[in-house]
């Protein structure tokens, strides 16, 4: 692994011109199969909690399950319990939870962020199942989260790619630039999400970049950059992993906790604070206590 993983001239002007930069294939083989495994076993224990939930409910024929804490997006084909969003996944594994904490991530977080010091504020499964993985509409992601966040232009997204992504497999598009214009109009009139769509007058779909990219590839994307992706037409997979650092100290967007990251607060990084100092383990399975709030499409 190399020293340093701070960000370079070249991504931070990459950055703050289109929005977004890729490192590729930063996870090797070896890695991206464990993570892999783990992701899998998430979303088993997932369909599993699925199974006597919390709550359940559809948004715009959207349909959601409320587990222990972590939010689970089903696929939209009528009938289908094939999961496509998990939100957060970080304590569903050990493996997962002390992803928070890689240098990979967290180095070149320091820099974008603009602190020393990072919280996690929310991260996410996404699954593009062979054959079945569905559209994400263009949308920002600060529109979610701005009621609930002081600082959401301080939030950075990483995304880590699980399998070799493509076109054919539904590979995220961001449109380059387009966070310089900050919060963009919703939808009106489309139902109770479509304000949290970018309207598409707002932006220049022909600017969009495919992120495409190998397997073990890192997408670091402000909340501001509209992105979407097609529907997974292959017969492969695309699973990612997304990260979204904050400034410190500040808790979690679904959970009322604070998780540190990195080595330099608290006791360990990989023990989340419940806001007063408290260290909380990391569960390692579905746990109680999440804000009921908007949910990410």
């Amino acid at each position: 692994m190399q020293s340093s993983f701070r960000v370079t001239p070249q991504e931070r002007r990459a950055y703050e011109e289109d929005g977004f930069f890729i490192r590729r294939a930063v996870f090797d083989r070896d890695e991206i199969g464990d993570l892999r495994a783990a992701a899998e076993r998430a979303v088993k224990e997932a369909e599993f909690a699925a199974r006597t939930p919390d709550a359940l409910y559809a948004i715009d024929g959207n349909r959601y399950v409320e587990a222990g804490g972590t939010t689970i997006q089903l696929e939209h084909r009528e009938g289908s319990q094939t999961v496509r969003v998990l939100e957060p996944f970080h304590r569903l594994d050990p493996r997962l939870n002390d992803l928070v904490d890689d240098p990979r991530f967290v180095e070149p977080m320091r820099d974008l962020v603009g602190e020393e010091e990072l919280c996690l504020f929310t991260d996410k499964l996404n699954l593009k199942r062979p054959r079945e993985g569905s559209r994400f509409r263009w949308h920002q992601d600060s529109p979610y989260w701005v009621f609930d966040c002081a600082h959401v232009d301080r939030l950075v997204n990483a995304m880590l790619a699980l399998d070799d992504a493509n076109r054919e497999n539904g590979c995220l598009c961001l449109v380059a630039g387009s966070h310089r214009q900050g919060l963009l109009p919703g939808l009106e009139g489309q139902g109770t999400l479509g304000p949290l769509f970018t309207d598409p007058r707002c932006f220049d779909a022909r600017l969009a970049v495919p992120a495409e990219m190998p397997a073990g590839s890192l997408l670091f994307f402000s909340p501001h950059v509209v992105h979407g992706s097609e529907p997974n037409g292959s017969e492969r997979p695309r699973r990612a992993l997304l990260f979204t650092y904050q400034p410190a100290p500040h808790r979690m967007f679904k959970i009322p906790q604070v998780r540190p990251a990195g080595s330099r607060l608290g006791p360990s990084g990989a023990e989340p604070w419940d806001g007063d100092g408290r260290a909380i383990p990391a569960s390692g399975s579905f746990a109680s206590g999440a804000r009921r709030t908007r949910e990410p499409v």
